[in-house]
């Protein structure tokens, strides 16, 4: 019986992965990469899933559910987010980091 649950168990966990998200893109501020190390990060309804941006402000992650989600980037001592959707499918969102009245805002390019 125990063998049984656990390939059941391991099955479950196999499709919940079929069914994840890849979201990915860059971020440029004033038209240049806002660099390497900065951490993003994709609240869903269930979870976060963390990621960081390389040399060139990109960054890739795996949502392990779909639908409406929440980018938030860490950026200057704030954290400036904007909605996004994790699809069955790759979800690309090239991000612009805007600052109004010494606030930070992310935006769509």
């Amino acid at each position: 019986m125990r063998p049984l649950l656990f390939l059941l168990c391991f099955l479950l966990q196999s499709l919940a992965a079929c069914f994840a998200g890849e979201i990915y893109g860059s971020i440029t501020e004033g038209g240049k990469s806002v660099g390497a190390g900065l951490k993003v990060s994709v609240r869903c309804a269930k979870g976060s899933y963390p990621a960081t941006t390389d040399n060139y402000g990109s960054y890739r992650l795996i949502a392990a559910e779909q639908g409406k989600c929440e980018l938030r980037l860490e950026y200057k001592g704030q954290s400036p987010s904007i909605e996004v959707f994790s699809y069955e499918e790759s979800a690309r969102y090239d991000l612009i980091v805007e600052s109004t009245k010494g606030s930070y805002l992310l935006k769509r390019k």
